[in-house]
C-alpha cells in the first residue's frame, strides 16, 4: 500500500508498504531518517519515540498504515518544531487557534500548521536536522553531559521536549515519571535529569 503523511513538516510518500510494517521501519529504511533507534521493537525501551500528531509514541508499535494523513516529528525535526512552537506559542500552533488536544500534546490541526524550512542544498536542513540550530533540550543534553553512547538519546529528547512543552517547571518526580518509559544503560540517568532541569531553567530565563 501507499502511505502519505507529514514528517518533520514535509509531505512524504512511502510506497509498497506491507500491512505489518511499522512506522519505525518506514522512517529508518524508506525515508532515510535513522534518528529513531530500533532496539526492543516491543515498546519497552523508548528509543524509537517520535511525536504523532503531537503525542509521544513508540514508533515500533505504530503500524505504518495508521499514520496516513497524520503528522510525525522525529528527533531530526525536533529543533525546527521547537522553534516553530516558540514562535507561535504553546504546542507549536496552539496559540494561533489550532487548539491543543485534550489528552495533552499538540492537536492534529495545530501540528500541521508548522512547515519545515531549509533543504539539503542550504546551510540547514530541518528534515534531517543537519546544520539546524539545536533546540533548548538538545543543547542542554550536550552541556549537562547527558549523552554517552547516544542510542537512547533521540527518544529521550523527544519525550523530554514533550514534557517541557506541557510542564515548563517540572519537579524531579515529574521528570522521572515522564522519562520512565525511556531506558538508558550508560548514564545512570542523573545527567539526563540534570539536562532536563537545565533546559527548564533556560526556558524560564528566555520568557
Amino acid at each position: 500500500m501507499r502511505v502519505n503523511f507529514t514528517v518533520n513538516g514535509r509531505q512524504q510518500e512511502a510506497d509498497d508498504v506491507w500491512e505489518g510494517e511499522s512506522l519505525l521501519y518506514v522512517l529508518r529504511e524508506r525515508l532515510g531518517l535513522p534518528g529513531s533507534k530500533n532496539a526492543c521493537e516491543q515498546g519497552e525501551c523508548g528509543s524509537c519515540t517520535v511525536r504523532l500528531d503531537g503525542v509521544p509514541v513508540c514508533s515500533c508499535l505504530v503500524a505504518a498504515g495508521q499514520v496516513e494523513g497524520r503528522d510525525v516529528v522525529t528527533v531530526e525535526g525536533l529543533a525546527e518544531f521547537a522553534k516553530q512552537r516558540d514562535a507561535h506559542g504553546h504546542g507549536g500552533a496552539c496559540g494561533t487557534g489550532g487548539g491543543c488536544g485534550a489528552e495533552g500534546g499538540v492537536s492534529l490541526d495545530a501540528a500541521k500548521q508548522w512547515q519545515a524550512h531549509g533543504s539539503a542544498g542550504r546551510a540547514g536542513d530541518s528534515q534531517t536536522g543537519e546544520g539546524v540550530e539545536l533546540s533548548t533540550i538538545q543543547q542542554a543534553f550536550i552541556d549537562a553531559g547527558a549523552v554517552q553512547c547516544g542510542f537512547c538519546t533521540p527518544g529521550l529528547l523527544v519525550q523530554a521536549d514533550a514534557l517541557l512543552e506541557e510542564n515548563s517547571s517540572p519537579s524531579d518526580q515529574d521528570i522521572r515519571e515522564a522519562l520512565s518509559g525511556n531506558l538508558c544503560r550508560c548514564t545512570g540517568y542523573e545527567k539526563i535529569l540534570d539536562a532536563v532541569r537545565l533546559a527548564a531553567a533556560r526556558q524560564a530565563e528566555a520568557v
